[in-house]
């Protein structure tokens, strides 16, 4: 009998070709039909199917509409395994044959377009995977696996709520967190990073007040979209001018509403502000400069009111525990080959994911939950071969980025990759065999 190609994991990695079909039709289902984040149900309820079809004790409405899974086998190690049930309001451009024409009410009643457009329906579909296939092979492995379907990780309250709602008091005590995410690298390879992952975040309001009046005598008036485009250029010297350029920060007006009509000056403007950095230092350093340059910049316009900024959600830094970190890259070269095992640059984008581990003891009261993170290629052969570039940083560039309407992961190759992925990394950790 020949050896297993998976080496060590093969007792298990060798009944991938068993989930690949329905783990395939199950991420398609999930793209076709999105939710938004805090209304998630449907997705919930059929990732709720899929783990008790494959034989654990499902839990639902957990922290909102969050699924948690268990499956005892013996004694060993508590692995969780996570995972985000959310899409984003954004109109699906991909042309795909199972593209998303959801629309749904957002947060203020409004309907907006649905999109899988971040991966979360590729993850959700490999989670079920794996727990399909470490069901289906218990006597390679012993411990306790978790698996946690997370609500409303986009706007990034989902994993808090799931906590507070009891997920490390009813259910069993992780000593370990993975997850992984899609990101635009060749589907197939997955990519560790050497230190932070993602970044922390502040997502700020601000609501500048002004004095409503008639568009024909603006000087009876004060006028508050002028003081929030002034916030708005003023904002953009907080990184040009007062931080370092060795220090890596991002600032970003996302969205500026003001009035309804052309012929009427509005009472106020409402502004949100991204803020983006590797560490509590900086982010608290440049959300002070946000309220110093709102104020600011509405007593120079001549306010009627002091302006308010709130901030609205935030994040910590992702970063993985460096000794699990380094047992999970192995386990990816051995399982996927080294040459689609990469290197990952610190992102600055972010989640609520480092809650589960020690930035979030002050909330679960846990403090050593050890994490591991990576980011999961998905662009096919042939839409990395018509991206324009010379080499891969180049191609990356150009390829749609994760958020955008054009977001196509290829599920011929990003199933079978992230099922591998996430099954090998929780085999390192789990006791047996396989370990």
């Amino acid at each position: 009998m020949s050896p297993s190609p998976n080496g060590a994991y093969g007792p298990v990695l060798d009944g991938l070709p068993r989930v690949l079909r329905p783990t395939v039709a199950d991420y398609l289902e999930l793209h076709r039909h999105p939710e938004l984040s805090g209304a998630e149900e449907r997705t919930a309820a059929r990732h709720a199917e899929r783990l008790r079809d494959a034989g654990l004790e499902v839990t639902t409405g957990v922290g909102g509409h969050g699924v948690v899974g268990v499956l005892r086998n013996g004694p060993g190690p508590v692995v969780l395994l996570r995972a985000e049930l959310d899409a984003l309001p954004v109109r699906e451009a991909t042309g795909l044959p199972y593209a998303s024409e959801a629309v749904a009410p957002d947060a203020e009643g409004r309907p907006v377009p649905v999109m899988h457009a971040c991966g979360h329906d590729l993850h959700l579909a490999c989670l079920g995977g794996t727990a399909a296939l470490l069901a289906g092979a218990t006597g390679h492995w012993s411990g306790t696996l978790v698996t946690v379907g997370q609500p409303a990780e986009e706007t990034l309250g989902g994993a808090r709520a799931m906590l507070e709602d009891g997920l490390y008091t009813r259910f069993p005590v992780p000593d370990v967190v993975l997850a992984q995410h899609t990101a635009p690298l060749p589907a197939g390879m997955v990519a560790h990073a050497h230190g932070p992952v993602l970044a922390g975040s502040r997502l700020l309001e601000v609501v500048v007040h002004g004095s409503g009046g008639h568009a024909a005598s603006p000087h009876l008036a004060v006028d508050p979209v002028v003081a929030a485009a002034a916030i708005v250029l003023r904002l953009q010297t907080v990184v040009s001018r007062e931080t370092s350029p060795a220090e890596q920060v991002v600032l970003t007006v996302g969205s500026l509403h003001a009035g309804t009509r052309g012929n009427v000056v509005p009472a106020s403007a409402t502004l949100e502000v991204s803020v983006r950095a590797f560490g509590d230092e900086a982010l608290e350093r440049v959300t002070a400069a946000v309220h110093r340059i709102v104020t600011a910049e509405c007593a120079a316009s001549g306010c009627p009111r002091d302006p308010s900024v709130r901030v609205l959600a935030r994040s910590q830094p992702t970063l993985a525990d460096p000794g699990t970190v380094a047992a999970v890259r192995r386990a990816h070269e051995e399982t996927l080959g080294a040459g689609r095992v990469a290197v990952w640059p610190a992102s600055t984008a972010t989640e609520d994911f480092p809650l589960y581990g020690p930035a979030g003891a002050a909330l679960h009261g846990v403090g050593e939950v050890r994490t591991a993170y990576w980011m999961l290629g998905c662009v096919g052969p042939e839409q990395w071969a018509r991206t324009p570039g010379a080499g891969a940083a180049a191609k990356m560039a150009a390829l749609p980025p994760n958020h955008s309407p054009a977001f196509r992961p290829d599920p011929r190759l990003s199933v079978p990759a992230g099922v591998t992925a996430l099954t090998a990394a929780a085999l390192t950790q789990l006791a047996g065999p396989a370990r």
